[in-house]
């Protein structure tokens, strides 16, 4: 029987293939999703004073994969988007924006609209700023893009501005969008703007929600994130830390198992899979090529699988967040793919926000460990406040404690006694205070391999649990009981809810 991990990469696939000849736009390869609020720096300038046009060809330090084409070379725009057809520089960049994505007409063609409408920085003598950086390490860096107090075009509008930026991930080949501020000037254009992306024909595009061409606003105070997914066939992927700097290891088949199922057979090519044949022998896999990926194909009770084998060398901090790659194999079976905590599509070690609640790793892991007491746990829970999506347990995320919307949890301190809120079980607005029933019920062995149980001393009858993956999707339910199941979850954090009467209290687990 295949378990959970397979069971959610072929319900992935499945879900596309049966709702695509029913989406208006079903051959897009891209999904978009709205993420929390969080901005980086960039200091490199790309500044250019001119209305409406393209910068300099310029190179990025890694292959970017956009529309099935892979390039490492773009063009930005001063109307707020990232162009890949280079041959366009020193051109004027369109600044009509009239039409929704996506159109075979539409004016710009290959390119992320980060946030694209009508600016010119040279109306008001430059006061703007357009910069980027590159940060983390190879193969998971991040480059960004920062457009920063843009003003609108036109005399009307060029007291509005705006300030965005975009990201672009490396390997897994991610676009994020950060929206700090977006003014709203109709005398203009209308006001138009679009968050979104579209291919070399214009005929594939993809917007965010309510973000398609029209009059829209983003008040500063309410930032908003968009992340743009490529759509991809299912696959496994074992990540290795490269023991001895020769870029071979061996792959241990048995980590493949325990993620997949203890049936799968493993071969060397798709057919030989299909048919069944000249299976690999042994216990496991090395790879011939040093630091080059290898792909074998699993059948699992007649479903094949590619499985990407990759090595990594673990001296470098892909993430810049200060935890040891290796390190960020929390379920030590040496595997860095399948640890993600917040279950963002990006595995810890490559994560600068592993629990994904605004605040950086780095401040939570270097400022919390020393050498007596480990690592930060505000809460005592039990899990460490870089892993901890609610670092003082005050049934308020962290990532809701960034009460002034700057996309950073770390700086607000609503009663000024220089402990953040986030850190502060006292404070936590819009919740009166942590339920006294929370403290009479306990969920033990926390972490947990095969049953979580909750131990109840409230007088009070449980009338359901559930348990939620860290990005809100519920994974288990049971109203009759005190104990769940957990042997066939991922390993990573859980968030638990338990309902007693009318209150509901919220737990977390650690799955082994």
């Amino acid at each position: 029987m295949t378990n959970n991990y397979l069971k959610k990469l072929l319900v992935k696939s499945a879900l596309f293939a049966l709702i695509a000849p029913f989406c208006a736009n079903a051959q897009d390869p891209y999904t978009v999703e709205s993420i929390p609020y969080q901005v980086y720096e960039g200091s490199l300038p790309i500044q250019h004073t001119t209305d409406d046009v393209y910068t300099d060809v310029m190179d990025l330090p890694f292959n970017f994969t956009f529309y099935g084409n892979t390039y490492n070379q773009f063009l930005v725009s001063t109307n707020g988007y990232i162009d890949f057809r280079t041959d366009l520089v020193d051109e004027w960049s369109p600044y009509a924006l009239t039409m929704p994505i996506p159109a075979g007409n539409f004016p710009v063609k290959n390119s992320i609209l980060g946030c694209y409408h009508d600016m010119d920085n040279s109306d008001v003598g430059g006061n703007g700023t357009m910069t980027w950086s590159v940060t983390g390490d190879a193969p998971y860096r991040k480059a960004v893009f920062l457009y920063t107090d843009q003003p609108h075009y036109g005399a009307t509008c060029n007291t509005t501005t705006s300030t965005f930026q975009i990201i672009i991930y490396e390997t897994i080949n991610y676009i994020d969008v950060q929206i700090t501020k977006k003014g709203l000037c109709t005398s203009w254009q209308e006001g138009n703007a679009l968050v979104g992306l579209i291919n070399s024909t214009g005929l594939e595009a993809i917007a965010a929600p309510g973000r398609n061409t029209g009059a829209w606003e983003v008040a500063l105070g309410e930032g908003e994130g968009w992340r743009f997914k490529p759509f991809a066939e299912p696959q496994y992927r074992y990540i290795k830390c490269d023991e001895d700097t020769d870029g071979i290891e061996a792959f241990d088949f048995s980590v493949i198992e325990a993620d997949l199922s203890a049936s799968a057979v493993f071969y060397l090519t798709e057919a030989d899979a299909e048919q069944q044949v000249n299976p690999l022998s042994g216990t496991s896999y090395t790879n011939t090529v040093a630091f080059e990926d290898t792909i074998l194909y699993a059948n699992v009770n007649g479903i094949v699988l590619p499985v990407t084998l990759t090595i990594v060398d673990c001296s470098l901090l892909f993430d810049n967040d200060n935890v040891a790659a290796l390190d960020e194999d929390l379920n030590n079976d040496g595997n860095l793919a399948n640890d993600d905590t917040d279950g963002d599509g990006i595995p810890d070690f490559a994560d600068n926000d592993d629990d994904g609640d605004l605040v950086l790793t780095s401040l939570e892991y270097v400022f919390g460990r020393n050498t007596t007491d480990g690592y930060l746990d505000t809460d005592n829970d039990g899990i460490p406040d870089y892993l901890d999506n609610d670092d003082d347990n005050d049934g308020v995320l962290t990532v809701d404690e960034d009460y002034n919307h700057n996309g950073d949890a770390s700086d607000d301190d609503t009663n000024g006694n220089s402990i953040p809120d986030y850190l502060e079980a006292a404070v936590a607005l819009g919740v009166d205070a942590v339920p006294a029933l929370s403290k009479n019920i306990n969920l033990y062995p926390n972490p947990a391999t095969d049953i979580l149980n909750i131990s109840n001393a409230t007088g009070k009858v449980i009338s359901e649990i559930a348990v939620y993956s860290v990005n809100g999707v519920k994974v288990k339910q049971i109203t009759e009981g005190n104990s769940v199941n957990v042997n066939d979850l991922q390993s990573g954090l859980y968030l638990v809810q338990v309902k007693v009467e009318d209150q509901v209290l919220n737990y977390k687990f650690i799955k082994k």
